[in-house]
């Protein structure tokens, strides 16, 4: 089958802009917004940075379920069809993003095997994946999606290639990723050491030594205590205002506690976000972690499901306004209500309470610690919903992602 989406007309640049522009033009704060939607534009996550096997606990996905999740880099939405739900939307407002969803659909049905799959996109760097694209995955793709991937990037090089260069080195997350490891070289630390930590306590002493005091020097000081510095990590402005508790904080010592956590939290034998900040890659050992999408035991099941998810370029409150009421029973809106001002945050709610079945979930992160939406989103709306913050702070706990302040479930009653 061709992998295709449901049209819409907007482009990326007005879809990012209605999420993203709540400033003028003229204006310090608007300069800076626009700034943000124009890097956005291009690809941000080669992968997603919201884990997985916290949403699956959350949201009690069933065959019945019909599910919107905000695509990303397209991982979770396909390590949900592990879980065997009826329909995935995958909704995105740009459109490399859901270019990427859609080279991950195509290949997982079209490639041979396993072995060839996570070659592909866990190794990624592997100069016969571009034959394989050639050979087995193009034919099955739309012409959009063709067009990115085979199109040319500034260095002259078509994208697919960089599936032969190390992948997760590209995007505006990896080459911040990348930058942030030639910074801490330079300032005398070396983040990649954390790779070769054997036990949890060893991870604690790399991070003492290599990154810890890299957050108190001028040069970080004062780099971070710009809102655009964080661009890479796709936040914008508003988001970096709630990471710092509007200045109440200074961001690098917001980041070093998220970047403690990220490399001590957990063990680096089942966290493959800490793989991918601190050695630019997944693991090669043999019984590696990885998303659940690359495991080999979901390799079948995902492959026999791919028709379940529709890859949409749209804005999620556009694409919930077309759905009938009580269609859906599952939302992961990732960080996006971060960024809304509170018209948009109520006109959100309004279409997820109104196309929601009795039963239905709701989860999302923020970069503080609670969740945003109580004196925000209207009362008649949110009486409608319970939190669970009893499960919310326990899975929060085991959200190997690290770099939020918190983690929220909120359950439509039956």
């Amino acid at each position: 089958m061709t992998i295709s989406a449901r049209t819409l007309e907007p482009t990326s640049a007005e879809l990012l802009g209605e999420a993203v522009h709540q400033n003028g033009l003229f204006s310090a704060a608007g300069v800076l917004e626009r700034t943000f939607t124009f890097a956005f534009r291009s690809m941000v996550y080669p992968q997603i940075w919201e884990d997985p096997r916290a949403d699956m606990e959350a949201l009690e996905l069933t065959p019945q379920s019909r599910m919107m999740t905000i695509s990303s880099g397209g991982c979770n939405a396909l390590s949900y069809l592990t879980q065997n739900p009826a329909r995935i939307y995958a909704v995105d407002l740009n459109e490399t993003h859901i270019a990427l969803l859609r080279l991950k659909l195509a290949a997982a049905e079209h490639l041979p095997n396993h072995a060839t799959y996570l070659r592909f996109f866990a190794g990624a760097e592997d100069h016969r994946n571009a034959h394989l694209y050639t050979d087995l995955i193009a034919p099955h793709l739309d012409a959009e999606s063709r067009g990115y991937w085979e199109g040319r990037d500034i260095s002259g090089r078509r994208r697919i290639t960089r599936f032969g260069r190390n992948f997760y080195r590209y995007g505006l997350l990896g080459r911040f990723i990348s930058a942030g490891h030639l910074i801490a070289k330079a300032l005398g630390g070396d983040p990649s050491k954390l790779a070769g930590a054997r036990s949890r306590d060893e991870q604690k002493q790399i991070f003492d030594s290599e990154l810890a005091p890299l957050f108190d020097k001028p040069l970080v000081r004062w780099a971070t205590s710009n809102r655009a510095s964080l661009f890479g990590l796709g936040i914008p402005p508003a988001q970096y205002d709630a990471l710092c508790d509007n200045g109440a904080r200074h961001m690098a010592d917001v980041l070093r506690e998220r970047v403690e956590r990220l490399a001590t939290g957990f063990d680096l034998s089942d966290n493959y976000f800490a793989w991918q900040a601190f050695n630019r890659g997944y693991s090669r050992d043999r019984n590696a972690p990885l998303p659940p999408y690359l495991e080999k035991e979901n390799f079948a099941a995902i492959k026999t499901r791919t028709n379940r998810i529709t890859p949409m370029h749209a804005n999620m409150i556009h694409f919930l306004r077309d759905e009938p009421a009580e269609s859906l029973d599952r939302y992961s809106l990732l960080d996006a209500q971060d960024w809304m001002d509170t018209t948009t945050l109520n006109a959100l709610w309004g279409q997820i309470t109104r196309t929601a079945r009795p039963g239905a979930r709701v989860i999302f992160r923020t970069a503080g610690d609670k969740t945003i939406l109580p004196g925000r989103v209207d009362e008649t709306l949110l009486e409608q919903w319970t939190y669970d913050a009893g499960r919310s702070a326990e899975l929060f706990a085991r959200d190997r992602s690290a770099i939020y302040g918190g983690f929220h479930l909120y359950i439509k009653p039956e």
